[in-house]
């Protein structure tokens, strides 16, 4: 006789925020395009060698856009030599060359670092060298780089092909005779020519453009489910009521502004217009929605029974605040047992699903230092001891393992190509679990727990600590809420075309995203922080342009400074 099995929701998010310059068009950091030939190509062609492992896949519509543009310049430039929006595309390419400029020189040398160098950079011999003979690994000033005056212009087309080279999925290093041979050209020593240079958009271009149909093609073979996040990817509890942060934070200091104005139509518009971006690539609406962070509060709950989506999820700091307040069994809780049961709020049909943690965070965090399969063999270890732990009703539980589809794999050798490859091997094998989807877990029979008292928060510390109350983080809500209400008289005055009106309300949406704010904060690192901070005031300053009215003079001065050293954390969550 066979075990009763397990139900393990593996659920992958994939999300950049909105990185194009609100007032110039120009993308101010490369993360989107630079992720889609590393995690987003590696992660289908996972999938796609194993078809019998299932998972969930959730993408933020605003990252669906940016991929299509991204595609589309690439595209363009090679048919026609287009300028692409992106300075780091352009000078890898050679449409921007380079020169004699010391300011640009440091750019590019600064830029050829962001990537963790112990298994991107290191691992390749002569990419490590060239850094080296910059010198540039601690140089802050352009006094400290002086030495890049002395370069030909061919050390930086070299470094830039390695920089891109190192960008490169597994899969693609694997599967891609063109890319096999750009490596093999820089190991042995010849530089990069202008032929290789194209070869290298052509690459990309041809990888960014194959990644949305890859994962349409797997979802329509039933293999994976693919969700959503609202369209900005807001903190959609706190668009409808700021009052929420204190089930969590009932002590921190509120933004200076009552409440975000029109906040629920505001969350509606997300909703509605993310649906129409996720069709568009999709061809069906999802039946799930992930809400932006994880970020939950029984309005936002209300909000999604309002359009009939099946499920969402959270993090397990909501899951125990929320048990604790509806005075659930002790047992269950401090089992876990609950954990593994959809929960569904008071009279609201959305299920609710919560992320293990612990799970979780092993392979966000932990697994990276581990030999692969002895990796894979303790995930499938703990699995073994949940179904073991629930008994003859194992059946009716799902265990959810919710993260980053992109930001982990960076602090993996290769990419996490072996520990991917030997986790999901492993665990379409084990007689005990069963990959399935969230949706499919509901259809099989699993039955939500009515959950009386549902706590507002996030999957980060069960709170909205990252997104308000911090002053920073207050100051970017103020400046927002200033701007929709100048956003609502312009509205109201009924002097703008259709067009614009439509232009205006998509560029609040990005102001509305929660990326700004996560960053904003003293214990974030500086120059993280100054990209975003510049970032969110451009995008608002482009906001009141289209708007016909005059930028505050307060968008001219910086938000937040940062000035702490979590780079390994920030960047394990949003490079």
């Amino acid at each position: 006789m066979e075990p009763k099995k397990i139900k393990l929701v593996l659920c992958w998010h994939m999300h950049q925020p909105h990185y194009r310059d609100g007032l110039n068009g120009e993308y101010r950091l490369p993360w989107v395009y630079l992720h889609a030939i590393k995690d987003y190509t590696d992660m289908v062609a996972h999938l796609e060698k194993l078809p019998g492992a299932k998972v969930v896949v959730n993408f933020a519509p605003v990252l669906l856009e940016q991929l299509d543009d991204y595609a589309k310049q690439m595209r363009s430039w090679l048919h026609s030599g287009t300028h692409v929006q992106d300075a780091l595309l352009n000078w890898v390419s050679g449409e921007t060359k380079v020169t004699q400029d010391l300011k640009q020189r440091f750019e590019i040398v600064q830029a050829c670092q962001k990537a963790f160098a112990p298994t991107m950079i290191d691992t390749f011999p002569a990419f490590r060298r060239l850094l080296d003979m910059s010198n540039c690994d601690e140089a802050t000033t352009l006094e400290d780089a002086i030495c890049l005056s002395y370069f030909n212009e061919q050390y930086f087309i070299d470094l830039l092909m390695w920089y891109h080279l190192a960008w490169m999925g597994q899969s693609l290093r694997q599967d891609d005779e063109r890319v096999e041979n750009l490596i093999e050209t820089g190991q042995n020593g010849v530089h990069f020519t202008p032929k290789d240079q194209r070869v290298m958009v052509e690459i990309m271009a041809d990888a960014i453009e194959g990644v949305i149909p890859r994962y349409r093609r797997l979802m329509e073979a039933g293999q994976i489910e693919i969700s959503m996040t609202p369209y900005g990817h807001p903190i959609v509890p706190l668009l409808i009521d700021f009052d929420s942060m204190k089930d969590a934070q009932p002590h921190s200091p509120m933004p200076e502004s009552e409440c975000y104005p029109d906040g629920y139509e505001r969350a509606k518009w997300h909703m509605e217009h993310g649906f129409k971006v996720f069709e568009e690539h999709f061809g069906v609406k999802p039946k799930g929605v992930w809400l932006s962070e994880g970020a939950v509060s029984a309005a936002a709950i209300g909000l999604l029974d309002y359009y009939e989506i099946d499920w969402t999820a959270s993090g397990e700091g909501v899951w125990r605040h929320s048990c604790e307040a509806s005075h659930l069994d002790h047992h269950d809780i401090a089992s876990k047992r609950a954990l593994y049961q959809p929960l569904q709020h008071a009279t609201q049909n959305c299920a609710l699903f919560f992320r293990d943690d612990g799970l979780s965070d092993l392979i966000g965090f932990q697994y990276k230092d581990w030999n692969p399969q002895d990796a894979a063999n303790n995930f499938a270890h703990n699995l073994h001891n949940i179904a073991n732990a629930l008994g003859e009703d194992v059946e009716d539980y799902v265990v959810s393992v919710i993260l980053d589809g992109e930001n982990a794999w960076e602090y993996y050798p290769d990419n996490a190509y072996h520990f991917l490859s030997a986790l999901y091997q492993t665990l379409v094998e084990h007689p005990q679990v069963e990959m399935t989807t969230f949706s499919e877990a509901l259809e099989s029979g699993v039955r939500p727990r009515h959950l009386p008292v549902l706590k507002a928060g996030s999957w980060v510390y069960g709170s909205f600590s990252t997104w308000i109350g911090e002053p920073d983080k207050n100051a970017g809500w103020d400046l927002l809420v200033d701007a929709k209400l100048t956003f609502d008289k312009v509205m109201a005055s009924g002097k703008l075309s259709e067009d614009e009106v439509r232009l205006a309300t998509e560029q609040l949406a990005i102001c509305e995203g929660s990326d700004w704010f996560w960053w904003f904060g003293d214990y974030n690192p500086s120059g993280s922080v100054k990209d975003f901070d510049q970032l969110f005031r451009r995008h608002l300053e482009k906001l009141f342009i289209l708007l016909g009215e005059k930028p505050p003079e307060q968008l001219s001065i910086p938000l937040s400074y940062g000035g702490g050293d979590m780079e390994n954390a920030g960047t394990m969550r949003r490079n």
